[in-house]
């Protein structure tokens, strides 16, 4: 199979994050036939294995376009489909649903998915407070026992908050009292 890229450069066989892909010697293009992508998401960061983007969920930010590269098994035309809000354009086969990405779009998205997976984490704490800030009134468990649990959660919050926002921390904690 030729790169997508480069046309007449054979792609050669390697591993990525233990699994096995195909890369062009030249350009440095990865393919990834079906899942090949995930778990080599997931073998490089464990912490990322609940994170994934779903390339067609918001209709209104979906954009697709046809590529100028093809599929190399298919060897019909890629869609360009940007990936999440990383600014990423991937290249995606209708039929077979492999997935071409440029040098260093790989490690972008890396990138991109640990910024994401703080902001999801923030936003998940933010629920779990919500979530124990009813149950104090509603809850399975009793007043006090649900009480404790809402402090924990603020706790975790605020631990969060403060390692990820130190400046703003130092000056919350320099206010008046």
């Amino acid at each position: 199979m030729n790169c997508p890229n480069c046309q007449t450069v054979e792609l050669e066989n390697s591993l990525l994050n233990d699994v096995e892909v195909d890369f062009c010697p030249q350009c440095l293009g990865i393919w990834f036939e079906i899942d090949e992508f995930e778990q080599a998401k997931n073998k490089k960061d464990k912490s990322l294995n609940w994170l994934d983007i779903d390339l067609w969920k918001d209709g209104k930010k979906f954009s697709l376009d046809k590529s100028q590269k093809s599929c190399p098994l298919c060897e019909v035309p890629f869609y360009g489909v940007k990936y999440g809000s990383s600014g990423i354009k991937v290249d995606i086969c209708n039929l077979c649903q492999s997935l071409w990405l440029d040098r260093g779009e790989f490690a972008k998205i890396i990138d991109y998915l640990k910024k994401e997976k703080s902001h999801q984490l923030l936003k998940h704490y933010a629920k779990n407070v919500l979530q124990e800030g009813v149950e104090m009134f509603w809850g399975p468990e009793d007043f006090p026992s649900e009480v404790k649990d809402f402090a924990v959660i603020l706790k975790l919050l605020n631990y969060k908050f403060t390692a990820q926002h130190p400046a703003i921390s130092q000056l919350i904690a320099g206010l008046p009292k």
